[in-house]
């Protein structure tokens, strides 16, 4: 009976290990694969999920259709940002950016095909990633984190060929306004810059929280999130959720939502926003709040809408929690994923 205790206690221990790694689990990062059958998720433990789309929307989905196909460790650290080109999937978080090839995940095998470090001084300092994204117009990787640079990545040679320098913080944040070939950043000095990325450049600086319509000096003046639609800028964090007209650099609607948002979208005639609070809010771009769609997790993090698929066309939504929402309908959420 005591050796029968003590091969059970290790067992024992490792189940009580997974437990609390799951209730303290955070999801910050999706995308979906070029295909749209797979939804790719990371979190605060350095893994990767690979969901698929087709079983979990299938009529005879089980709970079993809702698990990831494939869990692999990415990084040493948490995987703030994952985006996909036409045939890799790009993973960074920890000072790092990995490369990994979409038809080889598919057939399960996990071998990073690349990695690259920005922004590297010396051993000792090797700032973290938490932004990116793919700038069409020159088939560049944008990247913005800790050394308060926005690096760019020459995706075909695999080189950095830019740094754009000009923030006195840590960037959160990058989007690209693709038709006037500018970058947008965020950062912790409050401010978002505008970048012409044919001259490495910053054109505009807009310091939201010294606007008194989106200041709330409770939150701090960090901005979290920012995304471009043609004319129109989305951006908050410690200011509040605001829409702007790039043209005049002026905000025309201010969204009342509590607590710092995390990520918003357009989306058609709406917008669409998570973050502190357990629920996706649609919002009327003239600033009125449509709806609160609850979630599970307690805040949410990152919120991705499918695109490269009408066959599997979902939202998808995860944060505090080993928890993905997904919304067939944005109106109500269909079911969850789980790592």
């Amino acid at each position: 009976a005591h050796r029968e205790f003590h091969q059970e206690m290790p067992c024992m221990f490792i189940m009580s290990v997974c437990v609390l790694q799951l209730l303290h689990m955070s999801v910050f990062s999706q995308s979906f694969s070029p295909c749209g059958r797979y939804l790719a998720a990371g979190n605060n433990y350095g893994e990767i999920a690979l969901f698929s789309l087709s079983a979990a929307l299938s009529p005879d989905a089980t709970v079993q259709s809702q698990k990831p196909v494939l869990t692999f460790t990415a990084h040493e650290g948490p995987v703030f940002t994952l985006i996909s080109s036409d045939c890799h999937l790009l993973s960074a978080g920890n000072g790092e950016i990995s490369a990994w090839s979409w038809t080889e995940l598919i057939k399960k095998v996990t071998v990073s095909l690349n990695t690259q470090q920005p922004g590297k001084q010396h051993d000792l300092i090797i700032p973290e990633i938490n932004a990116m994204i793919i700038n069409p117009r020159d088939n560049s990787l944008v990247v913005g984190g800790g050394d308060n640079n926005v690096h760019i990545l020459d995706l075909e040679h695999g080189v950095f060929k830019s740094v754009l320098q000009g923030h006195s913080d840590y960037i959160h944040c990058v989007s690209v306004r693709e038709r006037e070939a500018d970058i947008l950043s965020g950062s912790e000095d409050g401010a978002v810059r505008i970048w012409d990325s044919r001259m490495d450049q910053s054109v505009h600086c807009i310091e939201v929280y010294k606007y008194e319509s989106c200041a709330r000096p409770q939150y701090g003046k960090w901005i979290s999130c920012v995304t471009t639609d043609s004319d129109w800028m989305l951006c908050g964090g410690g200011p509040s959720l605001s829409l702007w007209h790039l043209r005049s650099l002026s905000p025309t609607s201010i969204f009342p939502l509590t607590g710092c948002q995390r990520q918003a979208a357009f989306h058609q005639d709406m917008i669409l926003a998570v973050g502190d609070g357990p629920f996706v809010s649609h919002c009327l771009l003239g600033g009125e709040v449509k709806a609160q769609i609850p979630c599970t997790p307690q805040s949410l993090n990152t919120l991705q809408l499918n695109t490269n698929s009408t066959e599997h066309r979902v939202l998808t939504a995860g944060g505090s929690s080993d928890h993905i929402e997904v919304f067939t309908n944005l109106s109500y959420r269909a079911f969850s994923l789980s790592f």
